[in-house]
């Protein structure tokens, strides 16, 4: 019996390396999918040279702005302990409204941009930024080395408003200006 589990043990995993070694294979001779790299790309076509004026907290205008309305929104990059979207210059702001940990004395939170002290009104007052390109598709590189800002850096962006059917909202971006880096 014990020959028979061990026979068992050793075909399933041939048929498992097998397996993975066939489509690792398989993808190797697929093209390989490269994102431009920062220098490929002018992320200096995004920044605005001055600060705009009126530009609303990411609370007020996730409850004023309509579908495809243009804006101007404030906020902090934060949200989540990543609130990068990998390979594209998308990532999440947070209403200034909200104490990101370093914004408490004491706190010595290793990641004070997931803003873990303010989960029940973290929902409500975020807003995904999506900067697009002339034919509103989303820029493919790194957001951080594109515009030049980190986790909690407070920017003003520039840009229109989307809408999903839960009234979430996202900034089709196409300018920033960033306060703080």
């Amino acid at each position: 019996m014990k020959n028979f589990y061990l026979s068992a043990t050793c075909l399933v995993l041939f048929v498992v390396l097998s397996g993975c070694s066939q489509e690792t294979t398989q993808n190797a001779s697929a093209p390989a999918v490269t994102l431009p790299t920062v220098t490929d790309i002018d992320g200096s076509v995004f920044i605005l040279a001055s600060e705009p004026e009126g530009a609303g907290d990411v609370i007020k205008v996730r409850s004023e702005a309509a579908n495809d309305d243009e804006v101007l929104i404030v906020g902090r990059i934060g949200g989540s302990s990543d609130p990068w979207i990998e390979g594209r210059a998308a990532f999440t702001i947070v209403d200034q409204s909200l104490k990101a940990c370093t914004d408490i004395p004491g706190d010595n939170c290793p990641i004070p941009w997931d803003y873990c002290c303010e989960t029940s009104k973290l929902p409500t007052s975020m807003a995904l930024v999506k900067f697009v390109d002339d034919s509103g598709a989303v820029v493919k590189a790194d957001a951080k080395g594109l515009l030049g800002v980190k986790e909690l850096s407070t920017i003003i962006v520039k840009g229109k408003a989307k809408r999903d059917e839960a009234g979430n909202l996202t900034i089709l971006a196409s300018g920033v200006f960033v306060k703080q880096k």
